[in-house]
């Protein structure tokens, strides 16, 4: 019978690519991690990796194993659930991992709710974009992904083994400081702040330029929106800037009104085979009323035109 620890020092080289990263991730020494991929060839009877350059790959028979360990671990999964379920009170922890909007205002007021109605729930939680935090998900170094997808424009695929839940929908509004600027094609000429790239946020806002008929003139990129708003606050930079920005103050610069394209919807994304975890469907609960006070927070601070004080669309 295969040692179950070893068939996961497998599946960790399959997600994280190097012995270093796996040492790393099981607080082994690398030379531990090579002895239990050693033990477990033994144990298989049959070679699990073969090199490719400086790297590793894993080999057919290595690949028939990490499936049926995924397997496994998606029914250990199942039976947390249930134990989990079967409790009166609910305890432990949840792994969250969230991009910089929603860590800003979404995981602090959820946190709130769950201290008031589960206080022996613990979630421990990370800032991280979705092209890290998704793979993180599937390496089980998290538990839950607060993370987006954009309007109109296609999102790469995901994993089938992933459960998406829609949080709320975000509209993404053009911020300048000259408030003469009526429509995008008139900021051809403009540098622009944004994301980093490969980034949903850089690709979305690259392919609106785009279809506005220029190549935009990227001259800041950072992930944080909070940079964004004051480039464009003083008029180094025009951004694209998501509504949730201004749960806690009005805008200080110019609002136009979006597109009906224009916006991104906000996801909580979990394995499936933890998607009825009495933790997830806590913490996601907590989550939407997060969303809830965010989106009535920013409509007291945008206005009833949905702009802002000082702001047009």
């Amino acid at each position: 019978m295969y040692n179950l620890r070893r068939l996961e020092v497998l599946r960790e080289l399959k997600h994280r690519g190097t012995l270093a990263a796996v040492a790393v991730a099981m607080s082994y020494s690398p030379s531990a991690v090579s002895q239990q991929l050693t033990l477990l060839e033994s144990e298989v009877g049959a070679p699990l990796l073969e090199r490719d350059g400086r790297r590793v790959r894993l080999t057919p028979q290595a690949e028939i194993l990490v499936a049926h360990t995924e397997t496994v671990l998606r029914q250990l999964d199942r039976a947390q659930t249930e134990i989990a379920a079967s409790l009166q009170e609910l305890t432990g922890t949840l792994r969250v991992a969230a991009f910089q909007t929603a860590m800003l205002t979404l995981v602090p007021t959820a946190l709130t709710r769950l201290r008031e109605t589960h206080p022996n729930v613990r979630v421990e939680a990370t800032q991280a974009e979705p092209d890290t935090a998704l793979p993180a998900l599937l390496a089980r170094d998290v538990d839950l992904v607060i993370d987006e997808t954009f309007l109109g424009h296609a999102a790469p695929p995901r994993a089938t083994e992933l459960s998406h839940h829609v949080l709320g929908e975000d509209p993404m509004r053009l911020a300048v400081r000259d408030t003469t600027v009526r429509a995008l094609p008139e900021l051809a000429r403009c540098p622009w702040a944004m994301e980093p790239v490969g980034t949903p946020a850089r690709q979305w806002t690259v392919s609106v330029c785009h279809a506005a008929g220029f190549d935009p003139d990227v001259a800041f990129e950072s992930a944080d929106m909070l940079v964004h708003a004051r480039l464009a606050a003083q008029g180094h930079a025009v951004a694209f800037l998501p509504d949730l920005l201004w749960f806690d103050r009005a805008p200080d610069l110019a609002l136009l009104t979006p597109a009906p394209t224009h916006r991104r919807t906000i996801l909580a994304t979990v394995r499936t085979s933890a998607n009825d975890h009495p933790l997830i469907r806590t913490v996601l609960s907590s989550l939407r009323h997060a969303v809830h006070e965010a989106e009535a927070a920013v409509g007291r601070h945008l206005g009833n035109d949905g702009v802002g004080t000082g702001s047009r669309g």
